[in-house]
């Protein structure tokens, strides 16, 4: 219904509607003019007729023509035309006629004093008069003009005239059915046109209708005719295409501008963190500097040795502090993508046994013996520095926690290639597990599990959420897997450039 009330009100509708509107008018007026005019025209016409004749037929006698060569044109003209033409002189004696019956029918209607009423005055002047006679005794009408010569003789010419109703009816019943023929065929072409003319028209409103909602995928299909809707057409492709491109440099603007301000919102959320970590943390040794410090100046000790045990005390807070602070901004850096890593490949066998060479007092202080299960050449891509950390806090975490199993306190580093184009490098130390409710916890900042990672062991409680950021990073899995006699730390690397593995 929608649909339909929809077509009714379409431009094409229109067109076709107010076409065959246009055409029926025009019939029906071709009707009531000619009802109206027929009649008075075909009258006009037969007077003019008969008044020419008239003023033949005078300029004949008043020639040198002869009576017989004038009959003998009479006779033609009358022939030709259908005409009655009767002449008498004043003394009654007929001179000419083409109709006997003219003359008797003539006195007949005088005699019958009928000759008013039944005719109607067309024409008249000094010398002739033409009226309209309709013979209802034998149903006849005619057009009869009587006048005076200028020889004196009396002339009568009678035209038969069709009842003009009867014409004037015949004629509109022609009208109407010849209208309709035309009306059906103008609907036809109408239709035809209209659907020609507004399919272009609609095609644009179409096009505009996704414009609106910023669809700009259709475009008007030119015609080779050039006429102002084909222009409209192409004027609308132009719009189209500069506001797909200002649409999208808006959007791209937009996006730029949401990163902006996500960028701002994650430096100032880095910066707020950033205070209140540094706020939580620098609390104890502050304080503890703060306690040493006033104690020197107080001489709460006077030996050298005391003194000196203060300044040890403040110094070595002071390096955690410092240590601290650049720990916690690299992982803010780490952790806001604002840290850009100098990929590469490089041996992560050499790396490990690097960081184990540079951990080898702390080993033996703790009598810890170490494995490295790996090739000697396993290579990596990743940034060297970064990646040193992560396997640096592994084995520093490794050291603190390792225990005696089964007469045995050990770490074992392992290097392993899987399938997926990784390498899984592992870092096992013998001793306790790790509470199943602390296994997602201890990736976080500052987080301690139990009261021995406390600050005798010189750890800052952020490596490994360093180690998290670094491979958050890189996309690449790291975790901790609980083992019958120990805890075993892992975290995986691509052998090969992802860059280039996607490009192929």
């Amino acid at each position: 219904m929608a649909k339909t009330k929809k077509n009714f009100k379409s431009v094409r509708f229109r067109l076709f509607f107010t076409m065959c509107f246009v055409i029926t008018i025009i019939v029906l007026c071709l009707v009531i003019i000619n009802s109206v005019v027929l009649e008075s025209f075909y009258l006009y016409s037969k007077t003019n007729t008969v008044k020419e004749l008239y003023t033949r037929i005078n300029n004949y006698y008043n020639s040198n023509t002869t009576n017989i060569e004038i009959e003998e044109e009479l006779k033609r003209i009358a022939y030709n035309n259908n005409f009655d033409i009767f002449i008498e002189t004043n003394t009654n004696t007929i001179i000419f006629s083409t109709d006997k019956d003219l003359f008797s029918a003539m006195n007949m209607l005088s005699q019958a004093n009928n000759f008013e009423n039944s005719s109607k005055p067309v024409y008249s002047n000094d010398k002739i008069e033409i009226r309209k006679v309709n013979d209802s005794r034998n149903n006849i009408s005619y057009i009869l003009l009587s006048g005076n010569l200028d020889n004196g003789y009396y002339l009568y010419i009678s035209i038969p005239a069709v009842p003009i109703e009867e014409s004037v009816q015949i004629s509109n019943q022609a009208l109407i059915i010849i209208g309709a023929i035309i009306l059906i065929i103008s609907a036809i072409i109408a239709s035809y046109i209209s659907k020609k003319f507004t399919s272009p028209i609609v095609q644009l409103n179409d096009i505009t209708d996704k414009m609106a909602r910023l669809d700009f995928s259709q475009k008007y299909r030119s015609v080779e005719t050039d006429d102002e809707i084909n222009e409209l057409g192409k004027n609308i492709n132009i719009m189209s295409d500069k506001l797909e491109r200002t649409i999208k440099q808006l959007r791209a603007n937009n996006s730029e501008l949401e990163k902006d301000i996500e960028e701002k919102s994650k430096i100032d959320e880095m910066r707020k963190q950033f205070i209140s970590d540094v706020s939580h943390e620098l609390k104890t040794p502050i304080a503890l500097i703060q306690g040493y410090a006033e104690g020197l100046i107080e001489n709460v000790n006077t030996d050298e040795e005391s003194k000196k045990f203060y300044a040890e005390v403040i110094l070595d807070e002071s390096n955690k502090m410092d240590k601290l602070v650049k720990q916690l901004l690299e992982l803010m850096k780490l952790e806001y993508g604002k840290r850009k890593f100098n990929n590469k490949f490089f041996n992560i066998a050499e790396l490990i046994n690097e960081v184990i060479r540079k951990s080898k007092v702390m080993l033996e202080e703790k009598n810890i013996s170490v494995k490295v299960l790996s090739d000697d050449d396993v290579q990596v891509f990743a940034d060297d520095f970064y990646i040193e950390q992560v396997v640096t806090n592994y084995i520093t975490n490794a050291i603190k926690h390792a225990k005696e199993v089964d007469r045995k306190k050990e770490i074992v580093v392992k290097t392993e290639k899987k399938d997926n184009e990784k390498v899984r490098i592992s870092v096992f130390n013998t001793g306790d597990n790790i509470q199943e409710e602390h296994i997602n916890k201890i990736w976080g900042r500052f987080y301690k599990e139990d009261s021995s990672r406390n600050r005798a062991d010189g750890g800052t409680g952020i490596g490994l959420a360093l180690v998290k950021a670094i491979m958050t990073n890189y996309k690449n899995d790291y975790g901790v897997i609980n083992l019958k006699n120990g805890v075993e730390f892992y975290f995986e690397l691509d052998d090969r450039d992802p860059g280039e593995t996607n490009k192929i």
